[in-house]
């Protein structure tokens, strides 16, 4: 049979054995990052009605799941805080007794193996629930950055390893940097939300953070989805400007975006799988649609495979318990 093939891959198919000696992507519990919503109280778990198992929690109630995932090796959490009281600068964001700020000393003194990073934006604690100042109805990008740069320095007064700017306004990171440097805090990495994109995949997250915009929307200031040249450009200009590392947002529409960010760059990459990522497969596999743990590692290798060395996910936990299994 001279058409017989002498390379058949279905042999090292055959075995789970087999097919894990050749698998070319890897995922571990430490490349995960657990988004956690932090508010005010003690005690205070609040489910999130749009996302399955995810809450809004007291300090206190934080620390019983940042230990759960710490003892799973998750690699970190990322913080949103919500605050007792809005005002239109979201003066709330730079509170050194603020839930963030608070979560981040409990979690260094608790949980001291863990990553902790912690979002920088002004959406969850402005009135008016959008990431700057607004002026005539719009957001004025340079007087956000001042704003932008004090919330930064409170969280790494608290002991962040890592700020992570989401609020997508033009300089923010070399003025965030800058403010870092001149306060002593030159260790504290920066984690750029690079490119993010204006995304109907959000929806599930603006009712956990309790951050949706009164009014308008953020097309202004986050990316067009359809525009991956201009995401490498948004990519570059951050790290031009200082940052650590850089994220794609969100990560499964994006795939190619990933990959392209971390072709072009080689800079460490993580991408976020968000809220409506995760809701979508949560939703299908209570339905019995889809099998809920092969949808989601599924999903997670994909953007490890596209490039990303991070992953920032809802179901970092639930990831790390089937890597260990």
């Amino acid at each position: 049979m001279p058409s017989f093939p002498h390379y058949r891959p279905r042999r090292l198919r055959r075995s789970e054995p087999l097919r894990s000696l050749v698998r070319e992507t890897s995922l571990a519990p430490s490349q995960l990052i657990l988004p956690l919503f932090v508010r005010a109280g003690a005690g205070v778990r609040q489910p999130v009605s749009s996302m399955t198992g995810v809450s809004q929690t007291s300090v206190d109630e934080m620390l019983r799941d940042a230990t759960a995932a710490a003892e799973l090796g998750v690699g970190g959490v990322l913080l949103f805080g919500i605050p007792e009281t809005k005002d239109a600068l979201g003066s709330s964001a730079w509170d050194d007794e603020g839930p963030v700020q608070r979560a981040v000393r409990a979690l260094k003194r608790e949980v001291p193996q863990l990553v902790v990073i912690t979002d920088v934006c002004m959406c969850e604690y402005t009135d008016h629930g959008h990431c700057g100042v607004l002026v005539d109805g719009e957001v004025d990008n340079d007087k956000s950055l001042e704003l932008l740069a004090r919330e930064a320095l409170s969280h790494a007064r608290a002991g962040a390893d890592i700020v992570a700017p989401s609020d997508m306004m033009d300089g923010r990171v070399g003025v965030i940097r800058e403010a870092l440097d001149d306060e002593g805090y030159g260790n504290t990495s920066i984690l750029s939300y690079a490119a993010k994109f204006a995304s109907a995949y959000y929806g599930p997250f603006r009712e956990a953070a309790e951050s949706t915009p009164q009014s308008g929307d953020r097309r202004g200031y986050q990316m067009d989805h359809a525009n991956v040249e201009e995401a490498l450009r948004e990519t570059w200009q951050d790290i031009e400007e200082g940052a650590d590392m850089v994220m794609v947002k969100p990560a499964g529409p994006f795939l190619d975006v990933v990959s392209r960010v971390k072709r072009e760059t080689g800079y460490p990459l993580a991408a976020y799988q968000v809220s409506g990522e995760f809701a979508m497969i949560q939703a299908a596999a209570e339905r019995g649609w889809i099998d809920l743990e092969r949808a989601m590692m599924e999903s997670l290798i994909g953007i490890r495979r596209a490039g990303a060395d991070v992953v920032i996910t809802y179901f970092a936990r639930e990831a790390a318990r089937a890597l260990r299994a």
